[in-house]
C-alpha cells in the first residue's frame, strides 16, 4: 500500500523537474539572446525569472510541509534535505541566466567584438550538466551523477580559454575593454551554472550512496 508521504515525495520530484526545465530554458534563451543580439529575448529571460522564484517558494513549502506533517526518517529525510539544496541551486541558476541577459543588453550598446563560438559551446555543456544532474536525481543514478561531476572540468577549461583570448583583445586595444569584460563576466556566469549542476550531482551521490564526494571529484575517474 502506498504511503501518503510517497505521493507528496513524488510531487516534490515533479516540481523540481519543472523548475529545472524553467532554469535550463532561461539559460538557453539568455545565450541565444547573446548570440543573436536579441534585446527582446534577453528581456523575456529577465521577466521569466518571476516564475522560477515562485517555483522556488513552492518547493520550499512542500519540503517544510513534509517535515512538519510526516516527521520523515532515514532515507525520506535525506531526500527532502537534498531537495532543499537542489532547489536553491536551481534558483541560483535562474539568477545567473538573468545576469547573462542583463549583460547581453549592455553589450548590445556596442558593436560585436568577435564571433561567439566558445561561449555558446560552454553554455551547451552547462545545460547538459543541468539536465543530467536532475535526471540522476529523479532516477537516483549515482553513476550518471558522477559523470556530471567529471564534466565540470571541460567547462572550466573553456572558461579559462575564453578569458585568455579576451585578455589578449584588451591588451591589444583598450577600446575593447568594456566588451571583453562583459563577455568574461558571461563566461563566469556560465561556469557558475555548471558549478551548481555539479553541486546537485554531488548531492545525488550522497543521497544514493550515503557518501560525500565534494572536493574529491578527481578520485571518481579511478573508480
Amino acid at each position: 500500500m502506498e504511503r501518503h508521504i510517497d505521493v507528496e515525495l513524488r510531487r516534490l520530484k515533479e516540481e523540481l523537474v519543472r523548475m529545472a526545465s524553467l532554469a535550463e530554458s532561461a539559460i538557453g534563451q539568455s545565450v541565444k539572446a547573446l548570440v543573436a543580439r536579441d534585446a527582446e529575448l534577453a528581456q523575456q529571460v529577465i521577466t521569466s525569472d518571476g516564475a522560477i522564484n515562485m517555483a522556488d517558494v513552492g518547493i520550499d513549502e512542500i519540503c517544510l510541509r513534509l517535515l512538519a506533517l510526516h516527521q520523515p526518517e532515514a532515507r525520506d529525510l535525506r531526500f527532502i534535505t537534498m531537495a532543499f539544496k537542489i532547489n536553491s541551486d536551481l534558483e541560483r541558476m535562474g539568477d545567473l541566466a538573468v545576469n547573462i541577459a542583463e549583460q547581453t543588453l549592455e553589450l548590445l550598446n556596442e558593436p560585436l567584438l568577435k564571433p561567439l563560438i566558445d561561449l555558446p559551446r560552454m553554455a551547451e555543456l552547462a545545460q547538459a550538466m543541468v539536465r543530467d544532474s536532475l535526471d540522476a536525481f529523479v532516477r537516483q543514478d549515482a553513476e550518471l551523477a558522477q559523470q556530471v561531476c567529471l564534466r565540470d572540468d571541460a567547462v572550466d577549461q573553456l572558461n579559462d580559454q575564453i578569458f585568455r583570448e579576451l585578455l589578449t583583445y584588451m591588451l591589444q586595444d583598450t577600446k575593447t575593454i568594456t566588451r571583453s569584460v562583459g563577455l568574461i563576466l558571461i563566461g563566469r556566469h556560465i561556469e557558475r551554472i555548471a558549478d551548481h549542476a555539479t553541486n546537485i550531482a554531488e548531492d545525488v551521490v550522497y543521497l544514493v550512496k550515503g557518501r560525500t564526494i565534494k572536493h574529491h571529484v578527481a578520485d571518481l575517474s579511478s573508480e
